[in-house]
């Protein structure tokens, strides 16, 4: 499927947006000329402002009142009009500082300056005729405030599950009386937000009970049922997240030898089908493999899906009482120690009974609520008319509406954005963080902090507010709470559309197979680019070749192109992208070479080269200097592509991989490089390429490398194919007291191990194909440089080490020493 989102919730933030990066009449001069004039931009900047006054007031009564929220969406909809023209009028004036000023750029310029000049016109009288429709829908001016937008977050621990006993005893007797059975089918049934989650999860998590059970795996199935697809989540629990079988009969070929004489333990959450034929397609595996005593536990809010797959009585899963409703919201809400604790805690206990016995709606206004210790605003909560919405046909739970309306302008923004995502999709938290940036919806960074920072504490607020949940068995996935993601869809309203619906699209993400399979994918990304000029977001798959097309989208911030294993080059025209920030090229196995005017793209932050098949880096890749993450870098042998481009990186965070380094002949350009200057490394892999190991001088390598050193703060550290025979003095360092990891393959000159006794936190040592070494004395342990005054045991928090050389070698006369030091004292020795 597909998913577009043209816009989102309308905060203030948004127009703050505009007002912060785009209005500027430097930028609109610049390629309008005088032709926009100041009365025109003044009357845009009144009008916006007259309307954010309004938007607070408009956001709360659309629920009660359909002609405010479509008055809402006109007003989005001429405001994101309005950002297009500026975004356009802002990349052109860069483009213009870019190149020279030829006469074809300026007789482009004139030819649609007045375009340009009538548009925003049409425009800024949409927004004032929308302000002066406030009378006769009753809209009020709210002020904003100028509160922060930042709250303390804590850290995210599953509480503790209040007012289950019965039901947990319950449910293990059932179970247990069903273990005669070769296969028993169990459902829990509920309303959304009782808790039926949460159930299943003690139930899965609980050791006592899944004693005897040889495997278990939990796979989320949510509104659309898919046989294959969910046979294939199966397996890929089973197997921790890997499954490459495509055809139904080979993913049930496998399922079966898999449960072949097992008992398991499967968990079905969130079921919603009740089609008798697929699950009877879907059950045939379990039905005739396992051993006795097997269950497959469901969750679901319908009966009648319970009556279609289980072969037991369901067990109804009913409210919690008000008592144990308290319970749930009283520990994610924090009383002050003061003499107003009594009267804050009195209207907690009728917000809790407002929650009507969902413990979902209990824990998140709790965690709403846990950082407001004013009478005054835990009884605006009591009091909000919220809670007299009839809202039941949208699905929306009026706690979880609370607890969106009391989310910062930018935080509403991000929240609403996921509605994009299918239904129970797992996401990860950097990838959603640079799709927030690219769209533009974060907060201004404060002085010395980075966007990816400023994203990331969006994301953690939004997680302490248990709007993101961590996935069930894979910490680096998160998802939404089926009813946050009906809400997210319900705020987003118009705005969340389809692949059908291409005018205007700001994001365009394929999941899955989006293509039909006689379709010309080509043809059709033609196609669909050529409609969509406005795309900030862009993800393509399966493409043979990226069209030149893709050079006319400027106002495109995120690309990804990964997985496409036909692309063996990328178009000329993707440079004349200014504006792109994030390029994903990950596991395109095909891509040899990158465009040679990649350096023009000077607004990028991210680019992932991981399971390419580069031959060497694009000339001049130091004028990249906004580049935080770039995943590898080639070596070239040219002057322009060498590894001195390096040098110019100076913001690179996370993980390096610097490959080719026999192409360096000066070591003087290694130390340009100025490795030891990136101070957010904490990855970093030096690697040369396999063959001829001869090199003409040993004592060369030895320096490159020494150049290469990296700052203190490196946590893992990867050498492969070095071809020197000794390793400098900084490998090993005590120095380096963040090492956790260590890795050194290939190096088939080394004949001595370097001193890595007393990094101080190193977990994880692996030493392979070093052929030369035959012995390993006291510099394996001791570190000459290191200044103690008491002796300390070598390799004091290793837990893993691998020797792996295939040759036969000895330890030397510190034998006994390491014996007694080393191998004795390690945590877990493998």
């Amino acid at each position: 499927m597909a998913g577009a989102l043209v816009g989102g919730a309308f905060p203030s933030g948004f127009i703050n947006v505009v007002f912060d990066r785009f209005l500027t009449m430097d930028a609109v001069n610049l390629v309008l000329g005088k032709k926009l004039g100041p009365d025109l931009v003044q009357r845009l900047k009144t009008a916006l402002l007259g309307a954010e006054a309004l938007v607070a007031d408009a956001e709360m009564k659309q629920f009660g009142n359909p002609s405010v929220r479509k008055w809402l969406d006109h007003l989005r909809d001429a405001v994101y009009c309005a950002e297009d023209l500026l975004d356009t009028v802002l990349t052109k004036a860069a483009t213009r500082k870019e190149e020279s000023f030829s006469w074809s750029l300026s007789f482009y310029i004139n030819r649609d300056r007045d375009d340009m000049v009538d548009k925003m016109e049409g425009v800024v009288r949409r927004i004032e005729d929308l302000g002066r429709q406030k009378d006769f829908l009753g809209l009020e001016k709210i002020p904003t405030g100028s509160s922060s937008w930042r709250t303390p977050s804590s850290s995210l621990v599953k509480g503790n599950v209040y007012g289950r006993e019965d039901d947990q005893k319950a449910l293990v007797q059932m179970l247990n009386d069903n273990n005669e059975y070769h296969l028993s089918v169990i459902a829990i049934v509920g309303i959304g937000g009782v808790g039926k989650t949460t159930l299943a999860q003690w139930l899965y998590n609980n050791a006592e009970f899944m004693e005897g059970f040889d495997l278990k795996a939990w796979v989320c199935v949510s509104e659309k049922f898919e046989v294959v697809e969910t046979t294939r989540n199966v397996i890929k629990q089973i197997h921790g997240g890997t499954c490459s079988l495509d055809d139904f009969s080979s993913l049930q070929n496998a399922l079966k030898e898999e449960l072949s004489n097992k008992k398991f333990f499967i968990v079905l959450d969130d079921v919603w089908s009740n089609d008798g034929d697929k699950w009877s397609n879907f059950m045939n595996p379990f039905q005739q493999n396992g051993k006795k005593g097997s269950i497959i536990f469901l969750t679901t809010r319908e009966e009648n899906v319970a009556s279609t797959v289980q072969n037991c009585q369901p067990y109804f899963l009913r409210k919690l009482s008000e008592d144990y409703c308290w319970s749930v919201f009283a520990e994610n809400a924090s009383f002050p120690q003061s003499n107003g604790r009594a009267a804050i805690e009195e209207i907690g206990r009728k917000i809790v009974k407002k929650c009507d016995g969902l413990p979902l709606a209990a824990e998140t206004l709790g965690r709403l609520l846990r950082t407001k210790h004013d009478v005054e605003e835990w009884n605006k909560i009591l009091m909000s008319d919220i809670w007299e919405f009839s809202v039941e046909k949208s699905k929306i739970i009026p706690a979880l509406l609370i607890s969106y309306f009391h989310l910062s302008p930018y935080l509403k923004r991000c929240f609403v954005y996921c509605a994009l995502f299918p239904k129970d999709f797992e996401f990860v938290k950097d990838v959603l963080i640079f799709l927030w940036m690219t769209e533009d919806l974060l907060p201004p960074p404060k002085r010395g902090e980075s966007l990816e920072e400023v994203g990331c504490e969006c994301f953690d607020e939004l997680t302490s507010r248990l709007l993101f949940t961590k996935s069930e068995g894979f910490d680096d996935y998160f998802v939404m709470h089926d009813l946050l993601h009906d809400l997210a869809i319900f705020l987003a309203g118009d705005f969340y559309c389809n692949s059908e619906e291409l005018e205007s699209l700001r994001t365009l993400l394929l999941f899955g197979d989006f293509w039909s399979p006689n379709c010309n994918i080509e043809a059709a990304t033609c196609e669909i680019l050529s409609k969509c000029k406005y795309l900030r977001v862009l993800s393509l798959r399966k493409l043979d070749e990226v069209p030149n097309l893709i050079g006319e989208l400027i106002h495109l911030r995120y690309l990804n192109l990964s997985w496409t294993d036909d692309i063996k080059t990328l178009p000329e025209s993707l440079c004349n992208l200014c504006n792109l920030q994030i390029l994903k090229l990950y596991q395109c196995s095909e891509l040899t070479t990158l465009p040679s005017g990649l350096h023009n793209l000077v607004n990028l932050r991210h680019l992932d080269i991981r399971g390419t098949s580069l031959e060497e880096m694009p000339r001049k890749m130091s004028k990249l200097n906004q580049l935080h993450v770039l995943s590898s870098f080639v070596v070239g042998k040219h002057k322009d592509n060498g590894i001195q481009e390096l040098g110019g990186l100076v913001h690179l965070h996370g993980s390096v991989e610097i490959k080719k380094l026999e192409n360096i002949v000066d070591v003087n350009k290694a130390k340009r490089a100025k490795i030891m200057d990136k101070k957010h490394i904490d990855e970093l892999c030096l690697k040369w390429s396999s063959g001829d190991d001869l090199v003409s001088s040993t004592q060369k390598e030895r320096d490159i490398l020494d150049k290469l050193q990296p700052q203190n703060g490196l946590k893992e550290l990867k050498i492969k194919g070095y071809k020197g025979t000794i390793f400098p003095d900084w490998l090993g360092n005590y120095s380096y007291e963040n090492m956790t990891r260590v890795s050194l393959k290939s190096c088939k000159n080394c004949c001595m191990l370097p001193s890595l006794g007393q990094l101080p936190s190193l977990k994880s040592l692996r030493i392979e194909g070093l052929d030369q070494l035959r012995s390993i004395g006291e510099e394996f342990y001791k570190n000459e440089g290191a200044h103690h005054s008491s002796h300390i045991a070598a390799f004091p928090s290793l837990e893993t080490l691998l020797f792996d050389n295939n040759i036969t070698w000895h330890v030397g006369r510190c034998g006994t020493y390491l014996s007694r030091e080393l191998f004795l004292n390690l945590g877990s020795f493998k």
